[in-house]
């Protein structure tokens, strides 16, 4: 592998892999990691957080709860530091927060910032202010929240103000859509207990449409349990904050390997024989992609699972595979990628959720798999991927998104070329990302 400038390089060059192999420990969630900071924050007590990940997602929510007047204390231990709550409400009750391009550090403060009532504005990278963020803003709004948009109407960046939040009672029901961004959804349920524990009623969320990405709903709901508030879904369609709900410190808290990272490190030992092991993510994991795992196996990959750990190596020869990726929205784009290697055409549905993300993902992955040589077809919530009789070497546009750079990065194990455009965007999530993949690299197969 070789490439430009060692601090932020134009592209990368993946030479041809004949075959990996070895051991990845994964770096901490990012769905994990923003969501204890913040729940850390809100609580009472202290709160020693452990395995946290360390990349720029997490440094947004990091910094923007400095300004909001959070102590948070390093251990001198890597991914480890000491969250002092807030109990409740934040110190400073004014702030300028830029979040970059974090979705889960963007929706939930808002949710937070906006129930509290203050003087905040929330700004972020340009392709933040193109991801929507109105039904949150009409969902809060309904809850007495005073926002503003400061650009267009439906999109950062906010102004958030105090009118509204300590007048009349707000409603004890309040919906929001769900077939956008389950990431609304989460954000009003992690701050509804701001609301709950100043007036003492429930406060039940009605998710209207389609609920995506549920497994990360399912993430908030542990979270918030393990810091004492029980929300109670009723059939995936409502959830019922109950009105003596506060956050109180449990004291420490481990955050789990990232299972959408894991993604790209089981596919490698799929497609290049294997076995690969991730650790710090297992069967017993509370994050939904762990799925993509089930899914390989279903096309023949021979994947095995321990408490902290999954490994995957090749079985029988791949087949397509047709499936709904409502609830791996993430790891679904490595699934596109293992598709390339399969016997026949794949269909993958349930992705609408891609078009809102980093980057238009439908539009982008359909047009770089085709780089490769594959032949695809994009719907409005769907990709179709014929597999090419072999791939051809490329070069990918990643358009600063992480997940762009660390999926196609896998075109490699297919005997081709890959030049990688600005591979520094991983640094979004994962860093090191292509140094662990480097490491499970090996240039001939064993005999």
């Amino acid at each position: 592998m070789t490439g430009a400038a060692a601090s932020a390089p134009a592209f990368l060059d993946l030479a041809p892999i004949d075959h990996a192999q070895g051991t990845v420990a994964l770096p901490g969630s990012k769905s994990i990691s923003n969501r204890t900071l913040l729940l850390s924050a809100l609580a009472s007590g202290d709160t020693r957080l452990t395995g946290l990940l360390d990349a720029d997602d997490v440094d947004r929510m990091r910094e923007a709860l400095g300004a909001l007047g959070v102590r948070i204390d390093a251990t001198g231990t890597a991914g480890e530091c000491i969250v002092h709550g807030a109990g409740g409400t934040f110190p400073r009750g004014a702030a300028r927060l830029h979040l970059g391009n974090a979705g889960t550090a963007f929706r939930p403060l808002t949710a937070v910032l906006a129930l509290e009532g203050g003087d905040y504005e929330l700004s972020g990278a340009p392709r933040m202010h193109e991801r929507p963020i109105g039904d949150l803003v009409d969902a809060l709004r309904a809850l007495g929240a005073d926002i503003r948009y400061l650009g267009h109407e439906g999109f950062p960046p906010l102004a958030i103000g105090r009118s509204g939040t300590g007048a009349a009672a707000p409603p004890e029901r309040v919906s929001v859509r769900g077939d956008v961004s389950s990431q609304f959804l989460s954000a009003l349920l992690i701050a509804l207990p701001q609301v709950t524990a100043r007036t003492r009623r429930a406060v039940t969320v009605e998710v209207a449409g389609e609920l995506v990405s549920r497994p990360y709903v399912a993430i908030t709901l542990n979270l918030m349990a393990r810091f004492g508030v029980v929300v109670e879904p009723i059939e995936w369609r409502a959830f019922r904050v109950p009105g003596d709900a506060r956050y109180v410190s449990p004291g420490k808290l481990h955050v789990e390997g990232d299972a959408s990272a894991a993604s790209y490190f089981l596919a490698a030992g799929v497609i290049g024989g294997g076995p690969v092991r991730v650790t710090g993510v297992g069967r017993q994991s509370i994050q939904g992609d762990v799925a993509f795992a089930d899914v390989v196996a279903r096309m023949g990959a021979d994947v095995r699972y321990g408490d902290d750990w999954i490994e995957a190596r090749a079985g029988r020869a791949l087949s397509g595979t047709a499936v709904d990726c409502v609830a791996i929205p993430d790891a679904a784009m490595t699934l596109a990628i293992v598709a390339l290697f399969a016997r026949g055409p794949s269909q993958l549905t349930g992705i609408a959720s891609w078009r809102v993300k980093e980057t238009d993902r439908i539009a982008a992955m359909a047009t770089e798999l085709a780089k490769l040589g594959a032949s695809v077809e994009a719907g409005a919530d769907a990709l179709r991927i014929v597999p090419p009789a072999a791939l051809k070497a490329a070069t990918i546009d990643t358009y600063d998104d992480h997940r762009m750079a660390m999926c196609f990065s896998l075109a490699a194990l297919g005997g081709v070329r890959v030049r990688i455009n600005d591979p520094d965007c991983v640094r979004k999530t994962f860093p090191e990302y292509f140094a662990a993949f480097r490491a499970i690299a090996r240039d001939r197969k064993p005999a």
